[in-house]
């Protein structure tokens, strides 16, 4: 009889079935409770888990052998699974509502859920028969059909009485493979977590290794993570002003790394104080509302009760809209409480034009001198002995009028800070990051330190295939050979579609997802000439309200009905995504061309600033789905100017020469 009583473990409780049913209801109930490692345990968990327990020994009773798990660990989701039956080597996932009277739809996507994180990252389960149950103890029987979609059964809904029916009547239906259940149980988990999921397991606690994959060789996010820990130490222990660029491809998990990177470093008793700052207004409202949901939602389970207006308070003092900050320190000399400051999309930072605007104009401050680094810089150079700043760089991100990109960077640490200590990774030294300057020109006289280690090579969004971010590179850039060829590595694993029929486009994203995978429609913000299809990408909308609400909730993404541009996901992702493409961005001979639409016609886009924005909000809206995605392209029509049907046929045409299948 095997039960682990370490708390750094997968399970709370785990035997086979015949010694589960010879030990005592006691017994076990005393193991569970040894092993949850939380100070708060209910009256009302430790009741349920005594239901539980009694309920399985009367209805497994039957079963000849087998292993049962109670409390499995998903650490993606930061949640456990009730029960796990591992029998005829098929995997049975069941989660307990004990009392319900109904099956519930939120009980139905939980298991499905659960069963989903499995299929795709953990290693034992990918060809495995999964089967998750709603136990819903009091509600009426139901009449369950076996309908299996990729290798995953329909959630099968059961009571307290029929459980032991269901997992035989499922089991003599299949024949499956043999395989070992211990090493299932401890099989290698690879999880890939939404920046959602994330931010709320590691404002839980964890960091960043217990959520994320961390395959053998590749450059990944513990070992980022662990290098900026590095500099940190260092730069405490000598008395140094550092700043770190982090580089890495759509997708890697800057923004990860940089809330990881927050958490460890909060501890101002240690003088150690870190914000994590952001441009970024979507995200940083997205984060902060699902930081405050989730902190209600933790107290409730244990009983208490904290609203929602308090659990912002605390969010939002983690995670912080950089305007705020930087405003906080003009026309002052104080000093920052933060001895930590990480700038998300650093790149987007603005230029001295651009803030000396906004600062005559919002502030009434006039003469503003500094580009926006070099004032951020400056904030933290106040400080008499150590500081350390961590930009996170997105090559290729900036879309916004007045971002002065990541030379503006260097060029403040060239004019003001020279004695800085400045950490670089080789690939900063690509066109997308130096836009057209001379690389050396853009680092003399500074101390530079390369760090191969701060660039994130793998994307973790797309976990299907890494070669997501370097394909809509190639589509972007024209590079017909290139695109063709990177789709052909892709496509049996990351499905793109394309359509001219938006229901179309809408049906496969809705039947590709199963439980709460999230889907949405996603539009350029200069595609005005997709409203006759029903897209207006001018509507004002809650974009917390989008990503965070649930099916049946007219303002969520899963309504298909409001879109959202690049400027509000941006550094956000779904599972699947509908891309709608106007005729901003078209192929027209071999070349992609830009054109902006004002007043009541489209006009050509000359300013290589502004086609680069163009060009980098395709790029934005195409890396954004983790699974895969469909491409909506209108028909356009003869009838209008605006929507010249040769426009439309020249992108379709060209997406579907790449190789890319149209969807029937």
């Amino acid at each position: 009889m095997a039960f682990r009583t370490s708390h750094n473990m997968r399970a709370y409780y785990s035997a086979d079935l015949s010694d589960f049913l010879q030990q005592s209801t006691n017994e076990i109930l005393g193991i569970i409770h040894t092993n949850d490692a939380s100070a708060e345990t209910t009256i009302q968990q430790s009741n349920t888990w005594e239901s539980e327990v009694k309920i399985l020994k009367n209805q497994l009773q039957n079963l000849n052998s087998g292993r049962i798990i109670f409390e499995y660990t998903i650490p993606r989701m930061g949640k456990r699974v009730d029960v796990v039956v591992l029998y005829r080597n098929i995997v049975f996932l069941l989660e307990f509502k004990c009392g319900d009277e109904e099956y519930r739809q939120s009980t139905y996507d939980q298991v499905y859920d659960y069963a989903l994180d499995l299929r795709n990252f953990q290693k034992e389960s990918h060809n495995k028969l999964l089967v998750p149950m709603m136990i819903s103890t009091r509600a009426p029987r139901y009449q369950n059909t076996l309908t299996e979609r990729d290798r995953i059964i329909e959630p099968i809904r059961c009571n307290g009485h029929n459980i032991g029916v269901a997992i035989e009547h499922v089991a003599n239906q299949y024949d499956e493979p043999a395989f070992d259940y211990k090493a299932w149980e401890n099989s290698e988990y690879l999880p890939t977590p939404t920046i959602v999921e994330a931010a709320q397991a590691l404002y839980r606690g964890h960091n960043v290794h217990d959520i994320t994959r961390s395959d053998a060789g590749a450059e990944n996010l513990t070992v980022t993570t662990d290098e900026i820990n590095r500099i940190i130490d260092y730069s405490k222990a000598h008395g140094r002003k550092s700043i770190c660029f982090v580089t890495g491809v759509p997708g890697a998990g800057k923004t990860l790394v940089g809330l990881n990177i927050a958490i460890q470093r909060s501890d101002a008793q240690q003088g150690e104080h870190a914000v994590f700052l952001s441009g970024n207004f979507p995200l940083v409202n997205v984060l902060q509302e699902a930081l405050a949901r989730d902190k209600v939602e933790q107290e409730r389970q244990r009983g208490g009760r904290i609203s929602k207006t308090d659990a912002l308070r605390s969010t939002s003092a983690f995670i912080q809209i950089i305007h705020k900050y930087r405003d906080s320190f003009v026309g002052n000399q104080n000093i920052p409480p933060e001895r930590v400051a990480i700038f998300d999309e650093a790149q987007r930072a603005w230029t001295q034009e651009m803030i000396a605007k906004f600062m005559a104009t919002k502030k009434g401050v006039s003469p503003f001198p500094y580009s926006e680094p070099e004032f951020l810089i400056s904030t933290m150079d106040r400080h008499q002995d150590w500081a350390v700043i961590i930009c996170l760089v997105g090559g290729g991100q900036e879309i916004n009028t007045g971002e002065a990109g990541l030379p503006e960077w260097f060029d403040s640490l060239r004019r003001a800070f020279p004695d800085w200590d400045v950490y670089i990774t080789p690939q900063l030294n690509d066109d997308e990051y130096r836009r057209g300057r001379n690389w050396h020109e853009m680092l003399a006289g500074l101390h530079t330190y390369e760090r191969n280690e701060l660039h994130l090579a793998n994307s973790v969004r797309s976990f299907r295939t890494p070669d997501l971010a370097a394909f809509v590179k190639a589509v972007l850039d024209a590079e017909t050979p290139e695109a063709q060829r990177l789709y052909q590595k892709i496509k049996d694993k990351y499905p793109i579609v394309i359509t001219r029929d938006l229901r179309k486009a809408k049906s496969w994203a809705r039947n590709k997802c199963q439980g709460t995978t999230r889907y949405g429609l996603l539009a350029s913000s200069g595609g005005l000439r997709l409203k006759p299809e029903g897209i207006f990408v001018k509507n004002e909308i809650s974009v917390a309200n989008w990503f965070l609400n649930g099916k049946d909730d007219v303002r969520s993404s899963y309504m298909l009905e409001d879109v959202v541009s690049e400027f509000d996901i941006q550094g956000l992702e779904l599972d699947y995504s509908i891309v709608a493409w106007d005729a901003d961005y078209r192929y027209v001979n071999g070349a992609w061309t830009y054109n902006n639409f004002v007043g009541h016609r489209w006009t050509n886009v000359s300013s290589d600033e502004r086609r680069l924005y163009l060009k980098n909000a395709y790029r934005v809206l195409l890396t954004r789905a983790r699974q895969g995605m469909a491409i909506f392209v209108p028909e356009g029509s003869s009838e209008d100017s605006t929507r010249k049907s040769e426009w439309y046929d020249g992108i379709f045409d060209y997406l579907k020469f790449i190789g890319i299948p149209v969807l029937e």
